[in-house]
């Protein structure tokens, strides 16, 4: 079984930043498709950034030029680095992982609260 864990929620005032990491136990980490979500309270849980093996990587338009994705294979690990924050921003923040080879091997972490407020 795979296992996510993320770290580096927190509060931050608007304009601020945070690092979000996740872990991904596995000895194939290289196959996976990682991603982070988020969900706000009252509303849908929503696709932030994702980045692939080869580091390709795709964004959501409320998140562009703000937020960047990053991995380390050799760490096993995926941060997001997220800078000018807004309290827009306010949610847990879960991370997803997919293998690229088998659909159904998809994993989620326990998630992690980041509230931007002053």
């Amino acid at each position: 079984q795979v296992q996510l864990v993320e770290s580096g929620g927190g509060l931050v005032q608007p304009g601020g930043s945070l690092r979000l990491s996740c872990v991904v136990s596995t000895n194939i980490f290289s196959r996976y498709i990682v991603g982070w979500h988020r969900q706000a309270p009252g509303k849908q849980r929503e696709v932030v950034a994702t980045i692939g093996p080869r580091d390709n990587t795709n964004y959501a338009d409320s998140v562009k030029g703000r937020f960047t994705i990053s991995r380390d294979n050799a760490k096993n690990t995926v941060y997001l680095q997220m800078n000018s924050l807004e309290p827009e921003d306010t949610a847990v923040y879960y991370c997803k992982s997919r293998n690229i080879y088998a659909a159904s091997q998809e994993y989620w972490g326990q998630g992690t609260q980041v509230t931007v407020s002053s």
